[in-house]
Protein backbone atom coordinates (compact mmCIF):
# COMPACT_ATOMS: atom_id res chain seq x y z
CA UNK A 1 0.00 0.00 0.00
CA UNK A 2 1.00 3.57 -0.77
CA UNK A 3 1.10 5.61 2.80
CA UNK A 4 2.38 8.79 0.85
CA UNK A 5 0.33 11.89 1.81
CA UNK A 6 1.14 15.64 1.60
CA UNK A 7 1.33 18.26 4.89
CA UNK A 8 1.57 21.99 4.77
CA UNK A 9 3.21 20.90 1.02
CA UNK A 10 5.88 18.87 2.73
CA UNK A 11 5.91 15.14 0.77
CA UNK A 12 5.30 12.49 3.59
CA UNK A 13 6.32 8.44 3.64
CA UNK A 14 3.91 7.91 5.75
CA UNK A 15 0.37 9.84 7.51
CA UNK A 16 1.76 8.95 11.11
CA UNK A 17 3.77 11.99 12.35
CA UNK A 18 5.58 11.95 15.88
CA UNK A 19 4.04 15.49 17.76
CA UNK A 20 6.10 17.60 19.71
CA UNK A 21 7.01 15.83 22.70
CA UNK A 22 10.31 15.03 25.37
CA UNK A 23 11.12 12.03 23.15
CA UNK A 24 12.72 13.85 20.45
CA UNK A 25 15.15 15.28 22.54
CA UNK A 26 17.65 12.85 21.27
CA UNK A 27 18.89 12.44 18.03
CA UNK A 28 19.22 8.61 18.65
CA UNK A 29 15.55 8.79 19.23
CA UNK A 30 14.86 11.06 16.49
CA UNK A 31 16.77 7.99 13.82
CA UNK A 32 15.15 5.47 15.06
CA UNK A 33 11.89 7.37 14.79
CA UNK A 34 12.55 7.45 10.83
CA UNK A 35 13.83 3.62 11.18
CA UNK A 36 10.31 3.07 12.38
CA UNK A 37 8.16 4.55 9.74
CA UNK A 38 7.96 8.57 10.96
CA UNK A 39 6.35 10.53 8.40
CA UNK A 40 7.90 13.73 9.63
CA UNK A 41 9.35 14.23 13.66
CA UNK A 42 8.36 17.77 15.40
CA UNK A 43 10.63 18.26 17.87
CA UNK A 44 10.02 19.07 21.56
CA UNK A 45 8.75 22.49 21.63
CA UNK A 46 11.03 25.46 22.31
CA UNK A 47 9.28 28.09 25.00
CA UNK A 48 9.49 31.92 24.68
CA UNK A 49 10.21 32.30 28.60
CA UNK A 50 13.46 30.19 27.46
CA UNK A 51 14.44 32.01 25.03
CA UNK A 52 14.03 35.27 26.94
CA UNK A 53 15.54 34.41 29.67
CA UNK A 54 18.66 33.58 27.87
CA UNK A 55 18.66 36.75 25.97
CA UNK A 56 18.03 38.83 28.50
CA UNK A 57 21.32 36.94 30.79
CA UNK A 58 23.56 37.97 28.07
CA UNK A 59 21.56 41.14 27.66
CA UNK A 60 20.42 40.70 24.36
CA UNK A 61 16.74 41.04 25.08
CA UNK A 62 15.34 44.75 24.56
CA UNK A 63 12.00 43.38 25.88
CA UNK A 64 13.57 42.82 29.49
CA UNK A 65 15.53 46.12 29.69
CA UNK A 66 12.78 48.02 31.43
CA UNK A 67 12.37 47.37 35.18
CA UNK A 68 8.93 46.04 34.72
CA UNK A 69 10.12 43.28 32.35
CA UNK A 70 13.74 42.74 34.68
CA UNK A 71 10.97 42.40 37.95
CA UNK A 72 8.51 40.25 35.47
CA UNK A 73 11.55 37.94 34.17
CA UNK A 74 12.25 36.81 37.75
CA UNK A 75 8.86 34.42 37.27
CA UNK A 76 10.32 32.53 34.23
CA UNK A 77 11.58 29.18 35.05
CA UNK A 78 15.69 29.43 35.67
CA UNK A 79 17.26 28.06 32.68
CA UNK A 80 19.01 25.24 33.97
CA UNK A 81 15.00 23.94 34.46
CA UNK A 82 14.69 23.33 30.74
CA UNK A 83 16.01 20.24 29.10
CA UNK A 84 18.26 21.67 26.61
CA UNK A 85 19.30 25.17 25.57
CA UNK A 86 18.27 27.14 22.72
CA UNK A 87 21.55 26.99 21.03
CA UNK A 88 21.55 23.25 21.73
CA UNK A 89 17.81 22.94 19.55
CA UNK A 90 19.31 24.52 16.68
CA UNK A 91 22.25 22.40 16.52
CA UNK A 92 19.85 18.90 17.11
CA UNK A 93 18.10 20.75 13.76
CA UNK A 94 21.25 20.71 11.80
CA UNK A 95 22.29 17.34 13.25
CA UNK A 96 18.57 15.73 12.52
CA UNK A 97 18.73 17.01 8.87
CA UNK A 98 22.37 15.78 7.93
CA UNK A 99 20.93 12.31 9.30
CA UNK A 100 17.46 11.81 8.15
CA UNK A 101 15.41 12.17 5.26
CA UNK A 102 12.01 12.67 6.91
CA UNK A 103 10.95 16.59 7.08
CA UNK A 104 11.56 18.34 10.16
CA UNK A 105 9.57 20.67 12.21
CA UNK A 106 10.23 22.86 14.69
CA UNK A 107 8.14 23.61 17.60
CA UNK A 108 7.61 27.08 19.23
CA UNK A 109 5.71 27.85 22.44
CA UNK A 110 4.63 31.07 23.32
CA UNK A 111 2.26 33.68 23.76
CA UNK A 112 4.11 37.40 22.66
CA UNK A 113 4.72 38.76 19.43
CA UNK A 114 8.50 39.14 20.16
CA UNK A 115 8.92 35.88 21.36
CA UNK A 116 8.51 34.44 17.62
CA UNK A 117 10.09 36.33 14.63
CA UNK A 118 13.97 35.86 15.10
CA UNK A 119 13.68 31.98 16.74
CA UNK A 120 11.65 31.06 13.82
CA UNK A 121 14.37 32.85 11.20
CA UNK A 122 16.94 30.82 13.31
CA UNK A 123 14.88 27.30 12.91
CA UNK A 124 14.84 28.04 9.21
CA UNK A 125 18.28 28.98 9.11
CA UNK A 126 19.05 25.88 11.02
CA UNK A 127 17.22 23.85 8.19
CA UNK A 128 13.91 23.05 9.59
CA UNK A 129 11.44 21.94 7.28
CA UNK A 130 8.73 24.08 8.76
CA UNK A 131 7.26 25.47 12.32
CA UNK A 132 4.01 24.55 14.57
CA UNK A 133 3.66 27.45 16.45
CA UNK A 134 1.73 26.54 19.90
CA UNK A 135 0.17 29.72 20.43
CA UNK A 136 -0.08 28.31 24.48
CA UNK A 137 -2.43 31.58 25.43
CA UNK A 138 -5.43 30.67 28.64
CA UNK A 139 -6.62 33.91 28.51
CA UNK A 140 -7.05 33.59 32.69
CA UNK A 141 -7.39 37.81 32.41
CA UNK A 142 -11.70 37.89 32.56
CA UNK A 143 -11.50 41.21 30.90
CA UNK A 144 -10.02 39.85 27.69
CA UNK A 145 -12.56 39.80 24.70
CA UNK A 146 -12.81 36.96 22.43
CA UNK A 147 -12.04 39.29 19.65
CA UNK A 148 -9.03 40.51 21.45
CA UNK A 149 -7.96 36.42 21.35
CA UNK A 150 -8.24 35.96 18.09
CA UNK A 151 -6.77 38.95 17.14
CA UNK A 152 -3.64 37.76 19.37
CA UNK A 153 -3.41 34.65 17.28
CA UNK A 154 -4.03 36.26 13.93
CA UNK A 155 -1.03 38.64 14.90
CA UNK A 156 1.52 36.65 15.71
CA UNK A 157 0.54 33.92 12.65
CA UNK A 158 0.88 36.94 10.28
CA UNK A 159 4.35 38.68 11.80
CA UNK A 160 5.82 34.79 11.55
CA UNK A 161 4.60 34.44 8.19
CA UNK A 162 6.77 37.39 7.22
CA UNK A 163 9.51 36.66 8.76
CA UNK A 164 10.34 33.07 7.36
CA UNK A 165 9.16 31.42 4.16
CA UNK A 166 9.17 27.67 5.23
CA UNK A 167 5.59 26.27 6.26
CA UNK A 168 3.79 27.43 9.32
CA UNK A 169 1.23 25.15 11.13
CA UNK A 170 -0.67 26.63 14.08
CA UNK A 171 -1.87 24.28 16.92
CA UNK A 172 -5.02 25.22 18.21
CA UNK A 173 -7.18 24.81 21.49
CA UNK A 174 -10.73 23.98 20.34
CA UNK A 175 -12.59 26.87 22.63
CA UNK A 176 -13.04 29.13 19.91
CA UNK A 177 -16.66 30.50 19.73
CA UNK A 178 -16.39 30.38 15.85
CA UNK A 179 -14.08 27.58 14.99
CA UNK A 180 -15.12 27.62 11.53
CA UNK A 181 -14.32 31.32 10.48
CA UNK A 182 -11.61 31.42 13.07
CA UNK A 183 -9.81 28.57 10.84
CA UNK A 184 -10.16 30.68 8.14
CA UNK A 185 -8.92 33.72 9.23
CA UNK A 186 -5.92 31.93 10.24
CA UNK A 187 -5.71 30.21 6.44
CA UNK A 188 -5.68 34.14 5.21
CA UNK A 189 -2.74 35.45 8.01
CA UNK A 190 -0.59 32.89 6.21
CA UNK A 191 -0.96 29.21 8.18
CA UNK A 192 -0.50 26.39 6.00
CA UNK A 193 -1.62 24.01 8.32
CA UNK A 194 -3.55 23.45 11.06
CA UNK A 195 -3.39 20.85 14.40
CA UNK A 196 -6.03 20.04 15.69
CA UNK A 197 -6.27 20.49 19.08
CA UNK A 198 -3.67 21.81 21.73
CA UNK A 199 -4.21 19.63 25.08
CA UNK A 200 -3.99 22.86 27.72
CA UNK A 201 -2.95 22.49 31.20
CA UNK A 202 -5.71 21.10 33.18
CA UNK A 203 -4.67 21.00 36.80
CA UNK A 204 -6.17 18.84 39.70
CA UNK A 205 -6.21 19.35 43.13
CA UNK A 206 -5.67 17.35 45.97
CA UNK A 207 -8.22 17.46 48.60
CA UNK A 208 -6.34 16.13 51.27
CA UNK A 209 -2.85 18.23 50.93
CA UNK A 210 -5.35 21.23 49.14
CA UNK A 211 -2.93 21.72 46.78
CA UNK A 212 -2.43 21.85 43.32
CA UNK A 213 -1.47 19.14 41.31
CA UNK A 214 0.79 19.64 38.19
CA UNK A 215 0.77 16.24 36.30
CA UNK A 216 0.27 15.08 32.87
CA UNK A 217 -1.72 12.71 31.09
CA UNK A 218 -1.34 10.25 28.28
CA UNK A 219 -4.07 10.67 26.41
CA UNK A 220 -6.65 8.54 25.25
CA UNK A 221 -8.29 7.23 22.26
CA UNK A 222 -11.81 8.63 23.63
CA UNK A 223 -9.92 12.08 23.10
CA UNK A 224 -10.04 11.31 19.60
CA UNK A 225 -14.11 12.95 18.72
CA UNK A 226 -13.78 16.60 19.38
CA UNK A 227 -11.07 16.87 16.90
CA UNK A 228 -12.53 14.42 14.35
CA UNK A 229 -15.46 16.24 14.26
CA UNK A 230 -14.09 19.86 13.49
CA UNK A 231 -11.52 18.30 10.71
CA UNK A 232 -14.47 16.35 9.31
CA UNK A 233 -16.07 19.89 9.25
CA UNK A 234 -13.20 21.88 7.91
CA UNK A 235 -12.14 19.66 5.28
CA UNK A 236 -12.48 21.12 1.72
CA UNK A 237 -13.88 24.17 3.05
CA UNK A 238 -10.77 25.69 4.57
CA UNK A 239 -7.46 25.37 1.96
CA UNK A 240 -5.41 24.48 5.01
CA UNK A 241 -3.50 21.38 5.72
CA UNK A 242 -5.09 19.59 8.37
CA UNK A 243 -3.82 17.48 11.46
CA UNK A 244 -5.02 15.49 14.21
CA UNK A 245 -3.25 15.25 17.34
CA UNK A 246 -4.99 13.86 20.25
CA UNK A 247 -5.95 10.25 21.21
CA UNK A 248 -3.66 8.87 18.63
CA UNK A 249 -3.18 5.20 20.03
CA UNK A 250 -3.38 2.75 17.26
CA UNK A 251 -3.68 2.70 13.49
CA UNK A 252 -7.79 2.74 13.86
CA UNK A 253 -7.23 6.47 15.06
CA UNK A 254 -5.12 7.30 12.27
CA UNK A 255 -7.91 5.55 9.37
CA UNK A 256 -10.48 7.38 11.55
CA UNK A 257 -8.64 11.04 11.08
CA UNK A 258 -7.62 10.62 7.50
CA UNK A 259 -11.17 9.36 7.17
CA UNK A 260 -12.46 12.73 8.95
CA UNK A 261 -9.99 14.61 6.12
CA UNK A 262 -6.91 15.10 8.13
CA UNK A 263 -3.57 14.65 5.97
CA UNK A 264 -1.23 13.10 9.04
CA UNK A 265 -2.65 12.30 12.91
CA UNK A 266 0.06 13.11 15.00
CA UNK A 267 1.12 10.78 18.05
CA UNK A 268 3.25 10.85 21.28
CA UNK A 269 1.45 9.25 24.15
CA UNK A 270 0.98 5.65 22.69
CA UNK A 271 5.39 6.39 21.96
CA UNK A 272 5.88 7.00 25.67
CA UNK A 273 3.98 3.78 26.19
CA UNK A 274 4.62 1.28 23.69
CA UNK A 275 7.87 2.64 22.42
CA UNK A 276 9.10 4.20 19.38
CA UNK A 277 9.04 0.98 17.61
CA UNK A 278 5.06 1.17 17.88
CA UNK A 279 5.22 3.38 14.93
CA UNK A 280 6.09 0.58 13.00
CA UNK A 281 3.28 -1.60 13.78
CA UNK A 282 0.84 1.46 13.43
CA UNK A 283 2.47 1.92 9.61
CA UNK A 284 1.72 -2.23 9.13
CA UNK A 285 -1.76 -2.05 11.04
CA UNK A 286 -2.90 0.85 8.38
CA UNK A 287 -1.24 -0.64 5.05
CA UNK A 288 -3.42 -3.84 6.13
CA UNK A 289 -6.40 -1.76 7.13
CA UNK A 290 -6.15 -0.35 3.62
CA UNK A 291 -6.03 -3.39 1.89
CA UNK A 292 -9.05 -5.35 3.34
CA UNK A 293 -11.29 -2.04 2.38
CA UNK A 294 -9.22 -2.26 -1.13
CA UNK A 295 -7.44 1.26 -0.96
CA UNK A 296 -3.94 1.59 -2.77
CA UNK A 297 -3.47 5.21 -1.69
CA UNK A 298 -4.10 7.56 1.52
CA UNK A 299 -5.83 10.11 -0.93
CA UNK A 300 -8.19 7.35 -2.43
CA UNK A 301 -10.07 7.43 0.97
CA UNK A 302 -8.66 10.69 2.83
CA UNK A 303 -11.83 12.91 3.65
CA UNK A 304 -14.17 10.25 2.45
CA UNK A 305 -16.25 10.52 6.12
CA UNK A 306 -16.06 14.41 5.96
CA UNK A 307 -19.09 16.66 6.58
CA UNK A 308 -18.50 17.64 2.97
CA UNK A 309 -18.81 14.04 1.33
CA UNK A 310 -21.35 12.07 3.66
CA UNK A 311 -24.49 11.05 2.51
CA UNK A 312 -26.22 12.69 5.72
CA UNK A 313 -23.91 15.83 6.64
CA UNK A 314 -26.56 16.85 9.65
CA UNK A 315 -24.27 13.73 11.59
CA UNK A 316 -22.54 16.35 12.19
CA UNK A 317 -24.55 18.90 13.37
CA UNK A 318 -27.47 19.26 16.56
CA UNK A 319 -29.83 16.90 14.74
CA UNK A 320 -27.70 13.78 15.77
CA UNK A 321 -27.09 15.14 18.80
CA UNK A 322 -31.08 14.72 19.70
CA UNK A 323 -30.89 11.55 18.26
CA UNK A 324 -28.46 10.57 19.92
CA UNK A 325 -30.44 11.23 23.10
CA UNK A 326 -33.48 10.59 22.08
CA UNK A 327 -32.10 6.70 21.64
CA UNK A 328 -31.17 6.38 25.44
CA UNK A 329 -34.36 6.03 26.48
Amino acid sequence: MDLRTTYMGLELSSPIVVSACSLSENLENILHMEDAGAGAVVLFSMFEEQIRREDAWMGDDPAGSGPDQREASGYFPEANEYHISSGAYLNLIRQAKARVDIPIIGSLNGVSHEGWIDYARQMEQAGADGIEMNIYFIPANVGISAQEVERRYLDIVRIVRKSVTIPVAVKLSPYFSAMGTMAADLRDAGADALVLFNRFYQPDIDIDRLQLLSDLRYSTSNEIRLPLLWIAILHGRVPVSLAGTSGVQTADEVVKYLLAGADVAMTASALYQYGIDHLDQMNKDLAHWMERHQFSTIEAFKGMMSQKNIADPTAYERANYIKILEGQK
